[in-house]
């Protein structure tokens, strides 16, 4: 199945671009300005495109070996789920981005799954002593 908005191919064509460069630091020119993130580590979503940004920079820095293996698209054509493995902290992970795009092709909202636990606390200790706070300040931002 492929997506229907034709916008919405292409950001997915150019997510696949960056996350293989390693370089994130463009993923706010492919998402909503008020794009929710939701962490596998997180409660509450981060919401807007610095949030996003920051994110996921960072974790393309802690990940190791980051491949992507698949993907699906929803019935409707508007989600993408990408399925990956990668290691942080010497722990191999799965994990799975699942994507909602909106009617201009822009990332809506952007959410990750991660198992095994081991896998993901290690994720999340490296990413905490990555970010120091720094999502903390967004959140109030967001507030």
């Amino acid at each position: 199945m492929e997506l229907k908005n034709t916008r919405a191919s292409e950001t997915l064509s150019r997510w696949h671009e960056m996350a293989a460069s390693g370089d994130l630091s463009q993923v706010g020119e492919i998402a909503r300005e008020d794009v929710l993130f939701r962490s596998p580590v997180a409660h509450t979503p981060y919401k807007g495109r610095e949030a996003l940004t920051l994110v996921l920079t960072t974790v393309i820095q802690v990940f190791e070996n980051f491949t992507y293996h698949r993907h699906f698209i929803s019935e409707d054509g508007m989600s993408a789920a990408l399925e990956f493995s990668a290691q942080a902290g010497g722990k191999d992970l799965k994990g799975c981005d699942f994507i909602k795009f909106d009617e201009d092709g822009l990332i809506a909202e952007f959410e990750v799954m991660i198992r095994p636990a081991s896998g993901l606390m290690a994720l999340g200790q490296a990413m905490g002593e990555k970010l120091e706070g720094k999502l903390d300040i967004l959140k109030g931002k967001n507030a």
